[in-house]
């Protein structure tokens, strides 16, 4: 159960709780009240008092009516217990039509689905940078979570009913463990703060060491301490926004041509990464020639990031391939799947 809807009931509950607390009083004082009164047993006293409440209009128990004072004490029975009724009552109604269990059963209901996700994305903090990236990532049919402390953005979240989210703090280890950070594959801080991407690359790092951690930052000096924390890149918006649009001053057709690849939603061509680690026994050794990609699949190498984390652009047809390399591919998306089924075989 989320930490969401922990607050939720916290919320929402403590008024009733109250309520039928002041019912459980109201129900012990009436009875122990004409057991000294009127002097009837427990089971007479208690039956009195549920007559009394409900307001049903049985005849006291009895030939004798109440004296004096047991019909002071009657009066003022009805009355606490009317109201406190239709304080129970109405914060019932309130809990029902103002929206409040409908969001409850929607958030029990994301919450289940958040339980199977394995192989996520985390995304703390729904911005523009963070709604961005939540687009891309459905775009590719990945699934994430988005985690944000805002009232607004939640209500904003659950407008599209694709999206699974959680309401907190991700700064808090019980918060990032209901995100699922253990089975997650990849973090992305996208706050405004940099002092609270810190503490969430920290704490996620603490708690997944194999997990990707992508860090947004506003400041020059925040990058290092991002990259200390365990942020595995660090994107700082307003820097790559600059450079973009020198760019489109400089090489406007080149900026404009990647763009085309990187930025279509159409995916008719991508630039992907295609790992060597399960490749045939019989390519290792071999040289890319030796692949000959181009004729299997129609895709084009690119470049390769080497087992010693080096990367080659535009490699040497002469160059040998190993397990531990990834190779960057542009193709359309069936033509990359078929050089990965034959590097596979």
């Amino acid at each position: 159960m989320n930490q969401q809807i922990n607050r939720f009931q916290k919320a929402s509950s403590k008024t009733i709780k109250v309520g039928i607390g002041l019912l459980v009083f109201i129900v012990f004082s009436g009875t122990y009240g004409y057991h000294i009164i009127e002097g009837y047993s427990m089971l007479d006293s208690l039956y009195m008092t549920v007559i009394t409440m409900s307001t049903v209009g049985f005849r006291e128990i009895g030939e004798t009516p109440l004296t004096p004072a047991g019909k002071v004490f009657t009066m003022a029975l009805i009355f606490t217990s009317l109201g406190s009724l239709a304080y129970v009552g109405s914060n019932m109604a309130r809990f029902v039509f103002d929206g409040e269990l409908i969001n409850y059963i929607k958030t029990y209901r994301v919450d289940k689905k958040i339980a199977k996700l394995k192989d996520h994305v985390i995304i703390v903090g729904y911005g523009r940078n963070g709604e961005q990236a939540a687009i891309e990532l459905a775009g590719h049919g990945i699934d994430f979570v988005v985690v944000d402390k805002r009232d607004n953005v939640i209500s904003r979240i659950r407008e599209n009913p694709e999206f699974l989210y959680i309401k907190g703090d991700a700064t808090h280890e019980e918060l990032l463990e209901q995100a699922g950070v253990h089975k997650a594959k990849a973090l992305i801080a996208t706050t405004p703060n940099d002092a609270d991407n810190v503490f969430v690359v920290l704490t996620a790092r603490s708690m997944n060491p194999n997990l990707t951690i992508i860090s947004r930052a506003s400041e020059i000096e925040s990058h290092m301490k991002l990259k200390r924390a365990g942020a595995s890149n660090v994107v700082m918006p307003e820097r790559i926004g600059g450079q973009r649009m020198a760019k489109l001053v400089i090489q406007p057709n080149v900026v404009e041509f990647l763009e085309h690849i990187l930025m279509q939603t159409s995916k008719d061509v991508s630039i992907e990464e295609v790992s060597c680690d399960n490749m045939a026994q019989r390519f290792v050794g071999k040289s890319i020639a030796e692949l000959k990609v181009q004729d299997v699949s129609g895709t084009n190498i690119v470049g390769i990031k080497v087992s010693d984390a080096r990367y080659v652009f535009n490699p040497d047809p002469g160059m040998i391939i190993s397990r531990n390399d990834k190779l960057f591919v542009i193709g359309s998306p069936p033509q990359i799947k078929k050089l990965r089924e034959s590097l596979e075989e």
